[in-house]
């Protein structure tokens, strides 16, 4: 969810619906005393997303707490060469709650990195966005993604997607 992604803001799908979202369910996280990670991919290898600029700053309209942790990456999935492993396994956490951009490519890789180590994962269904590609529209991909997921083969845990009136519902 970082500027770079989204300009313009129509380049992603449902870009304020996920705005909305992401804040609901960081501020019941937060008052809960969970944890609220965000992630920044730093593209200097692919010179874009350079840190410190503008393109690599997380869209201002998402509310940021003074715990929040921010996690620096590299590659599409959040744990490969990051400290995203250690931050987790340090505070105890047992369940990752997802939601984000680039539904294709960060998501889906990181996602599937989190299933190999027997986390117990929600995808937010209407939490995460993308682009149209040059074969499917974003809201396709998306509808794919979430259908992937609920099916995938389960390791020790299945991935469980819910939209995020039913999360907050739910679990908080």
């Amino acid at each position: 969810m970082q500027q770079g992604s989204f300009k313009p803001y129509t380049l992603r799908y449902d870009t304020k619906g996920v705005i909305d979202r992401i804040n609901e369910l960081s501020q019941q996280f937060r008052k809960s005393g969970d944890p609220v990670i965000f992630i920044q991919h730093d593209g200097t290898k692919e010179n874009c997303f350079l840190p410190g600029t503008e393109d690599w700053s997380i869209l201002p309209e998402l509310i940021r707490g003074p715990e929040d942790i921010f996690v620096s990456k590299t590659a599409n999935d959040s744990f490969y060469k990051t400290d995203l492993q250690t931050i987790l396994k340090s505070r105890g956490v047992r369940e990752l709650i997802f939601t984000g951009c680039a539904t294709d490519f960060c998501v889906d890789a990181t996602i599937k990195s989190a299933i190999t180590e027997d986390y117990f994962i929600t995808v937010v269904a209407d939490g995460h966005t993308t682009a149209d590609r040059p074969m499917i529209p974003a809201k396709q991909v998306i509808a794919y993604f979430n259908w992937l997921w609920s099916e995938m083969t389960p390791t020790l845990r299945t991935v469980k997607v819910d939209d995020c009136n039913a999360i907050l519902r739910n679990n908080y």
